[in-house]
């Protein structure tokens, strides 16, 4: 048998690298409007963010987004002379610092709009201290919601022995807390993270009686200017209601 050899080479490179397209011309052109020398300055990109951003609740001071925006791009070494580069304008662009809602937790929105045309941190059963079931009822739920930002507080109301109402899960083994002790927590501490209303919301299982008891309470809370648990129960206990 004929003995053959064979010489077989092979040579390939593949490329698994996206290569990044350079500024389009509107980048280029913003960075131009904002730049000067071929860069651009802390107070370029401060004007950049106002004027084409929308951000202009940013004060001249070390805490606003153009700060940070530096001081998050530095680590990349697109600087120039201490400065942004077109490159380094575009990773902003493009990254996540570039956010679709502003980065600052300062309010920037109207806020004189009717209450209907915002959206609202809500809290649901505000009142229960675990799960749904046979978790205790307890006001330190209410204060820690109020004191992080919640703006609307739920209430389960349910009758009572001795003409009481109290605020529980109905129908499972959760305790009870009273009303009243609940309105006091919510009045005490409504406005202390915010200034922005705050909506009760009750979820009423009560008779009429009842509901015209509550109506009392509310309408009393609302009249006293203290916040004591001492003086707002004694306006109720000279209407003749227990608390106790």
């Amino acid at each position: 048998m004929a003995m053959h050899s064979f010489q077989v080479c092979f040579c390939g490179i593949r490329n698994f690298i996206h290569r990044v397209l350079g500024p389009p011309d509107d980048v280029k052109t913003l960075f131009k409007d904002f730049s000067q020398g071929g860069s651009m300055s802390m107070d370029g990109l401060r004007n950049f963010l106002s004027v084409v951003q929308g951000q202009n609740n940013a004060p001249e001071d070390d805490t606003d987004d153009a700060q940070a925006i530096f001081d998050r791009l530095k680590h990349l070494g697109f600087f120039q002379r201490k400065d942004l580069s077109l490159e380094a304008f575009y990773r902003y662009l493009l990254g996540d610092l570039n956010t679709p809602l502003s980065p600052s937790s300062r309010v920037h929105h109207d806020m004189t709009a009717p209450l209907a045309h915002y959206f609202m941190y809500t809290g649901h059963n505000s009142y229960l201290t675990g799960n749904q079931f046979s978790s205790a009822s307890s006001v330190e739920p209410i204060k820690r919601a109020l004191q992080n930002g919640v703006r609307v507080i739920e209430l389960d109301l349910w009758p009572a022995a001795n003409n009481k109402v109290v605020v529980c899960h109905g129908r499972t083994l959760t305790s009870s807390v009273e009303l009243l002790k609940c309105l006091i927590t919510i009045k005490e501490f409504a406005f202390q993270k915010s200034e922005y209303p705050v909506v009760i919301t009750f979820e009423d299982h009560l008779p009429a009686r009842l509901q015209a008891k509550v109506a009392e309470i509310n309408a009393a809370l609302s009249r006293d200017g203290s916040i004591t648990g001492i003086s707002v129960a004694g306006i109720f206990e000279e209407k003749g209601f227990d608390f106790n």
